[in-house]
């Protein structure tokens, strides 16, 4: 078998054998009970689509726990990942099959609302940029979150917020620059 290169971009080339992941954008197994696609696109800063772009997703399991060995972080749910990869399609679209995570501790005295951490791999970055995507339909836990209430407008924080869509999943675009920039955290 022989292993091609993408193509070479600031953050690349990778091997392609480097891209792959065995459940590649399923946190959870297709058909798992409450499961559905978050599905966007991933835009430059001139407002073109991404075709070669990664989409990473980290989240808690709808109990709030993570898929990890110890307790008590680790996931009770059966088959729950917690971790996707999706490569961007031509058009720059990506999606995550996943469940909604549960709230979790923010470290002080208060609960996150239910979000994914994202990481975006594309070309002119040298290094991944870290965003969020929180869910439209949690009012109360969004006007709570200490993350979304540290953003300095309305406008920063509807660029962390996927929206419901008609086909019971979530949608969010992600821009990298311009008007429309996603807000991207310092990690």
């Amino acid at each position: 078998m022989t292993r091609s290169t993408t193509p070479s971009q600031t953050v690349g080339p990778f091997l392609s054998i480097g891209m792959t992941w065995e459940h590649g954008p399923f946190v959870v197994p297709d058909a798992t009970p409450g499961s559905f696609w978050i599905r966007g696109r991933l835009f430059d800063g001139a407002g073109d689509p991404v075709p070669d772009g990664v989409i990473e997703t980290w989240q808690a399991d709808p109990a709030g726990g993570f898929a990890h060995a110890a307790p008590p972080l680790g996931s009770v749910e059966q088959g729950f990942r917690g971790f996707g990869r999706s490569l961007t399609s031509p058009d720059g679209a990506y999606g995550i099959l996943t469940v909604k995570p549960g709230r979790v501790h923010d470290g002080h005295d208060g609960w996150q609302a239910p979000h994914l951490d994202v990481s975006v791999f594309a070309r002119g970055l040298l290094h991944r940029v870290v965003t969020r995507i929180y869910f439209g339909d949690e009012l109360q836990a969004n006007a709570q979150d200490p993350v979304l209430r540290a953003l300095p407008d309305d406008r920063a924080r509807a660029t962390l917020i996927a929206q419901p869509d008609l086909a019971g999943g979530y949608t969010l675009d992600i821009s990298l620059q311009g008007d429309h920039e996603t807000v991207f955290f310092a990690v």
